[in-house]
């Protein structure tokens, strides 16, 4: 029987893929937002595709800020842009 590959939903765009190609932002217990690439870390998890276009559509819908039940400042949406950029130029 095959295994059934985790789903998870973009909070850009809405659409359902496999956990393994989005990117995962967590909210760790003491309120630090961050970029977890390596999607082990505690804390609340919100995940998002590669590209920049679904980044901009969660910043405009606030789809991180629900996700996290709390307002982002927009100096950690610039922060979480940046480091976006650098893991997909690895």
């Amino acid at each position: 029987m095959a295994k059934k590959t985790p789903l998870r939903k973009c909070v850009g765009c809405g659409e359902m893929i496999a956990k393994k190609d989005m990117l995962r932002v967590i909210r760790k217990p003491d309120g630090e937002i961050k970029v977890d690439p390596t999607g082990k870390e505690n804390g609340r998890g919100a995940y998002i595709h590669f590209n920049q276009a679904c980044f901009e559509k969660a910043m405009k819908t606030k789809g991180l800020e629900r996700s996290f039940k709390m307002s982002i400042d927009s100096t950690v949406y610039e922060r979480l842009s940046k480091e976006m950029i650098e893991l997909e130029t690895q």
